[in-house]
């Protein structure tokens, strides 16, 4: 279920509920602002090196526990490559370059926050492996040896890709 908001953020006026565009919205009766429920931009780093990908497990929050492909948030004003970037050094230490798009995926997985995941190729430029951030754990690990304890379901589809198109499925 999207977030809902009673005032309107622009004149404090409480918002009603309208159909547009085939969809119900809050819309605001004074200043006729309406409030869109766009999802967020995440975004993710792939780097495979001799079989193996770099998966970092998150150390806080649902997630805690739970491996994932090094992803992180796209800021306001920020570039989808450079948040990539940022987010894949922020939580392993490595600098990366970023390639093409492998995937883009609607994530569903929590209902409160819709959000758009784009996955790119990357190649490490410097740096060590070091977990940081909201990562207790960055490691290697071989393409068919990928833990089952995902965070998202969404990186298990990409994962199973990649795993099928380097002929390394898990068994």
């Amino acid at each position: 279920m999207p977030r809902t908001y009673p005032y309107c953020p622009r004149c404090a006026t409480a918002f009603t509920r309208q159909v547009l565009h085939g969809r119900e919205r809050l819309v605001c009766p004074a200043c006729r602002f309406i409030f869109w429920q766009n999802p967020a931009v995440g975004v993710a780093v792939i780097v495979l090196q001799a079989g193996r990908i770099v998966l970092a497990r998150r150390s806080r929050g649902a997630y805690r526990g739970d491996w994932c492909i090094p992803c992180g948030y796209v800021e306001y004003d920020e570039d989808v490559c450079e948040a990539a970037q940022r987010e894949f050094q922020e939580e392993t230490g490595l600098l990366v370059e970023v390639g093409g798009v492998y995937a883009v995926h609607s994530n569903f997985h929590d209902p409160a926050a819709h959000t758009v995941g784009i996955w790119f190729l990357g190649e490490v430029l410097e740096g060590t492996l070091e977990a940081a951030d909201d990562v207790d754990r960055a490691a290697w690990v071989a393409l068919h040896e990928v833990p089952d304890n995902l965070a998202f379901p969404t990186d298990r589809l990409v994962i199973s890709q990649l795993q099928r198109q380097y002929g390394t499925a898990k068994g």
